[in-house]
């Protein structure tokens, strides 16, 4: 996605070979016009995948996680990493550890929004190393619902994230593949 590609040249900020910072329109000001592009793309991706369900981790999946719901015209999930006064019953919970932020969450879900029935596709700003997205899959195969795919808005390529989630048979779609960030310069695999 060419568009996605030039706001990580153009906004990106290297910080060290493993760090991308992108928090100019991504993880914490969000361009607008970006996440509807990215939610476009998504599903166009996805749109013959049968999706019931979008779910993300709070909060940076959330812009286009719903932006991509809107245009499938389904509900978003997010999977909380913050204990809830409202949201304690039975909850379906996975432990995910943060690369960038190192630091392990349990992360949940209540119930009551996914079932058995339900085709989900992940939704994620970042694959780095894939906790996030196995968290999220452990949580969506706890309520019986199927894994439609993986929306990846960035993917660093040089970590074993997607390589993972593609030995486990998992559709992954990552809309900008980095190849390297090394010499404080961003390479996309093409």
């Amino acid at each position: 996605m060419e568009a996605l590609q030039q706001k990580i040249r153009e906004e990106g900020i290297v910080l060290s070979d493993q760090v991308l910072k992108v928090d100019a329109f991504l993880n914490h000001q969000i361009d607008p016009a970006l996440m509807q592009l990215i939610g476009d793309e998504f599903a166009r991706l996805y749109a013959d995948s049968g999706v019931t369900k979008i779910v993300t981790i709070e909060a940076s999946g959330i812009a286009p996680a719903v932006m991509t719901g809107l245009k499938l015209g389904v509900p978003v999930i997010f999977a909380r990493k913050h204990q809830s006064l409202t949201l304690t019953e039975n909850l379906l919970t996975a432990s995910v550890y943060s690369f960038t932020k190192q630091t392990e969450n349990t992360v949940a879900i209540s119930p009551r929004h996914l079932n058995s029935s339900d085709r989900v596709l992940v939704i994620d700003d970042f694959l780095a190393n894939g906790k996030a997205s196995q968290a999220l899959i452990s949580i969506i195969k706890q309520a019986g619902a199927t894994v439609a795919g993986l929306g990846i808005v960035i993917e660093k390529s040089f970590q074993g994230g997607r390589a993972e989630l593609d030995s486990q048979g998992y559709r992954v779609e990552s809309l900008a593949r980095v190849k390297s960030l090394e010499g404080g310069v961003v390479s996309f695999i093409e």
